[in-house]
């Protein structure tokens, strides 16, 4: 069907309809363009959000579990799922609203052009009209002015009165008359003639044409229109793939979670390496308990029968809860218990052995620069590389230092964690020394501790917890007066003391003392890493026995 031989009247209705049409693909590119703003809109809430999740530096800890991995895996694929839409956005942008924005330019060019040439058609064939009247109605006014003259001509020759010279006159009058209206019949006929043929020429040659032209150019934007909407379906079906892959990555992480891996990690993590305390004796305060005042008795009561200043508390606690040091932690991780102490020097050790290694291989590239040097002096001056061969001794050095101080604090751990017979593991049986608390019993000595990690009790137990070599002996007048407390307040000394290190000694039963100070000994170390020392008549407690150096009176030795 044909626009020119069907719709050749209709110019107007014609106009209207293509500048709706182009219209509409305005319509559609905005529409577009805001659906490609909504794509990079969620792309970037989408980025924003996974690096909002994303693990920071101090999290270290989550990279242990595999849930926290699985749960990093999937930010990143999100995040990588974003930029599927951001290239939905661009892809949009490209494909669709640059090519439409070009193309409404173009066809509006184009109408402008076919509606011009069919408005100067229209506007000549109206010209052909009015002209054609003009001469129709000349045509008649030379008919009618014939007619009158023909008239007159007529009643003058009838007329006896009139001369002859008015009769000849009002005949040559006539006689111009009939010419003229035979002229303008002449004009007429063949201006109607010219007319039917531009006007049949018009309507069956220019306007099809023209209209032809608008159909074949609004066919064409309604082509283009389709293949716009395709395209729009095309971008998003490009992009799954790769979503499918995101997705997948997704599945992948959560299906990789392991349970029982991270309950185990969950042990490497915050295994102490201490002995859970041992069973709490009965103590029978019915049985009379007889004292005897002899020099020996005294002596091995105080090397068997300690009773705590803790005693006379009213609470007990059996379980490590947590009491944070609010104070900074120690270079040697001495705030740690023993298993998590050993792994975290384990691994400063290994980062200050990688450290060394990136210096020995800068060490050696230089070295083999200098030698090309050597042998090829115009490529450089060999003494150029002395300086900074020169610092990276003095950093190997430094560190080669620091990692054998590391080395004897690892020692040191491991010294005092012999391998149980049933595992291959380390445990402790002697507590840390700069932050852990004395013990009230050798079985409880993290009781009464509590250590940044969570590995000792918030409060000293307030019983007394015996081993086979300080059980009560009944039979001696000392144990008699085990409560006494100022029998208990002036325990002899049994030696002396000088201070290695200082220590703050923040918790119950402790005592703070600084390096080199010089102290008594009132009770020695029975295997739990703690020393009972005096200072005055009002100050005593105990101190890590690695933090002093013990002189025992030699008849302390011999008891």
């Amino acid at each position: 069907m044909s626009w020119g031989t069907e719709l050749w009247d209709q110019f107007d209705n014609l106009e209207k309809h293509t500048q709706w049409g182009i219209d509409f693909v305005e319509k559609y590119t905005k529409f577009v363009k805001e659906r490609s703003e909504i794509e990079l809109n969620y792309a970037r809430q989408m980025r924003n959000l996974s690096k909002k999740y994303q693990p920071k530096k101090k999290d270290e800890d989550e990279n242990k579990y595999t849930w926290c991995r699985a749960f990093h895996s999937t930010l990143n694929e999100l995040n990588d799922y974003a930029g599927q839409h951001e290239v939905i956005a661009e892809n949009m942008m490209s494909q669709i609203i640059a090519e439409l924005t070009r193309y409404s330019q173009e066809i509006k060019t184009e109408r402008k052009t076919h509606f011009h040439d069919g408005r100067k058609a229209q506007q000549h064939i109206e010209a052909g009209w009015k002209q054609l009247e003009s001469c129709k109605r000349k045509f008649e006014r030379d008919c009618k002015e014939a007619d009158r003259a023909q008239q007159y001509f007529e009643k003058m020759d009838a007329d006896i009165n009139v001369t002859k010279a008015d009769v000849e006159k009002a005949r040559q009058q006539a006689q111009m008359r009939h010419q003229m209206a035979s002229d303008s019949k002449s004009e007429y006929s063949s201006y109607l003639q010219k007319f039917n043929q531009e006007q049949n020429e018009h309507y069956y040659t220019i306007i099809p044409n023209i209209f032809q032209k608008i159909q074949a150019m609004e066919e064409k934007r309604i082509e283009r229109m389709g293949e716009s909407l395709k395209t729009f379906a095309e971008v998003d079906r490009q992009i799954l793939p790769i979503i499918g892959k995101c997705l997948d990555g997704m599945t992948q992480a959560a299906e990789s979670i392991e349970s029982k891996t991270d309950s185990s990690q969950v042990i490497e993590s915050y295994k102490s390496g201490f002995e859970p305390p041992g069973d709490v004796e009965f103590e029978d305060y019915g049985q009379a308990m007889k004292r005897t005042v002899s020099e020996t008795s005294l002596t091995n009561s105080r090397s068997e029968n300690k009773p705590e200043r803790s005693s006379k508390s009213k609470t007990k606690t059996l379980w490590p809860f947590i009491k944070k040091n609010k104070g900074s932690n120690p270079e040697d991780f001495s705030h740690l218990p023993p298993e998590q102490r050993r792994k975290k020097l384990q691994a400063k050790i290994d980062d200050i052995n990688k450290d060394i290694q990136k210096e020995m291989d800068q060490r050696d590239a230089l070295t083999k620069m200098k030698e090309v040097y050597i042998k090829n002096p115009q490529m450089g001056d060999p003494n150029s590389v002395d300086p900074r061969l020169a610092e990276i001794a003095h950093n190997i050095e430094k560190l080669q230092v620091e990692a054998q101080k590391f080395e004897g604090w690892l020692a040191e751990v491991e010294g005092r964690m012999p391998v149980k017979s049933d595992t291959s593991r380390r445990t402790s049986t002697v507590y840390e020394t700069q932050n852990s608390t004395p013990p009230t019993n050798n079985n409880c000595a993290q009781d009464r501790e509590s250590s940044p990690d969570g590995s000792y009790t918030e409060e000293p137990s307030s019983e007394v917890q015996t081993s086979n070599e300080s059980k009560v002996q009944p039979e001696t007048a000392e144990s008699g007066d085990e409560f006494d407390d100022a029998e208990e307040d002036m325990l002899p000394t049994i030696g002396t003391c000088k201070a290695l290190y200082p220590f703050e000694g923040h918790n119950e039963g402790t005592i703070a003392i600084t390096e080199g100070e010089l102290l008594y000994v009132i009770e020695e170390d029975k295997g739990d890493g703690w020393t009972r020392v005096r200072r005055n008549e009002e100050e005593e407690g105990y101190v890590p026995t690695s933090y002093v150096e013990v002189f025992l009176d030699s008849n302390a030795k011999d008891s």
